[in-house]
């Protein structure tokens, strides 16, 4: 008697069919090896940092470009390239939660005014200078974004949405290592040109938190100081970090009245890029309504994980003899922006004095 069973014989578990509660689906096991991989890159830099002080994102960077050659793995190359975009973009909205419309009351207006100014007059450096270091408006408007707003971070968002070609990712690479070690070298500055300059502890704070670049260097440079410097160095960092939303969104309106088809790959950007319109949406939600602080802390931990794990995935996508053909005119350009930002907001200090409120 014939025991055959007209149905089909069952698949072993995880073998790929549509019904089996094991299956993530065909487009998530594609991504999962390359999302494995930039994510124990993300976790042995964040150990790194936390037992030896260095930047996680710069550990993260380095990390991922020593193991550049898993890129070229087929089972590895989706998840990287869905790390360094995707994943990239949803850190920089989850970004919003941090963002408070509160800061503008905490500072003044005088002060506001001076970061905003700060920002704007930095990038506008930035495009001039470029030309005069022999580059287009792509490393300009990314490596004076960085510098102006919050370093890597905005280094990412910006690369994100600027017309793609065969040295985007080289360009983008080489801003996140500059800014992130100048950054490192302002933290151990400017508290000692602060004190030259005979700036009181909120003052120096504001220095601080409108000149350094990376978020983690602003908070140690400023609580080096005192608790006063510090959390004043951390609220005018806010305002530089949600002035990251306009920026991207003038960027793209730039880009889309003045970029040719063959810059844009025949398709002009969106006016707001989806994850600019997260990130808006989530500073408005903060703003207004009463957000419990474990869920704004468990955003912001997300947040620094998704882009911890994106700068991993970019380094994977980086071919190393690549960083060297970026050039002394690259170095110096970046330079020049992270002084001349220096230079403004300690010289507009010294005009306004501004006093605490309250």
């Amino acid at each position: 008697m014939d025991k055959s069973s007209p149905t089909a014989p069952a698949e072993p578990p995880g073998s790929g069919s549509a019904w089996s509660p094991t299956n993530l689906g065909p487009r998530a096991r594609a991504l999962m090896p390359g999302i494995l991989v930039a994510g124990v890159i993300a976790l042995a830099s964040q150990f790194i940092a936390e037992h030896y002080g260095a930047p996680a994102m710069l550990l993260a960077l380095l990390l991922g470009i020593s193991l550049n050659f898993l890129s070229e793995d087929q089972r590895c190359e989706p998840g990287i390239a869905f790390g360094a975009r995707q994943l990239l973009r949803l850190g920089v909205a989850l970004l919003g939660l941090r963002i408070s419309f509160d800061v503008v009351g905490a500072l003044g207006l005088p002060v506001v005014a001076l970061v905003v100014g700060a920002v704007l007059s930095t990038i506008g450096f930035g495009l001039a200078s470029a030309r005069v270091f022999g580059f287009r408006y792509r490393f300009g408007v990314l490596s004076a974004g960085s510098v102006a707003i919050c370093g890597a971070s905005a280094a990412m968002a910006i690369a994100a949405i600027l017309p793609r070609d065969e040295r985007s990712e080289e360009r983008l690479v080489f801003t996140v290592v500059g800014v992130t070690i100048l950054s490192t070298v302002a933290m151990i500055l400017y508290p000692v040109l602060g004190q030259a300059l005979a700036f009181d502890d909120w003052t120096a704070g504001i220095y601080l938190g409108a000149t350094i670049h990376d978020v983690a260097q602003v908070v140690g440079a400023g609580f080096s100081i005192s608790d006063t410097a510090g959390e004043t160095a951390t609220l005018v960092k806010l305002i530089r970090v949600a002035m990251l939303a306009p920026i991207v969104v003038l960027v793209v309106l730039v880009v889309r009245m003045t970029g040719n088809r063959e810059e844009t790959g025949g398709n002009r950007p969106p006016l707001v890029p989806l994850f600019v319109a997260g990130f808006i949406a989530l500073a408005a939600v903060n703003s207004f309504l009463p957000i419990p602080g474990f869920v704004t802390d468990t955003a912001a931990s997300a947040s620094r994980w998704l882009l911890l794990l994106a700068i991993a995935a970019v380094g994977l996508k980086t071919v190393p003899k690549d960083l060297l053909k970026v050039g002394r005119a690259s170095v110096a350009l970046l330079v020049a922006e992270t002084v001349f930002l220096a230079l403004l907001v300690g010289a507009g200090l010294i005009l306004l004095r501004p006093q605490p409120l309250g």
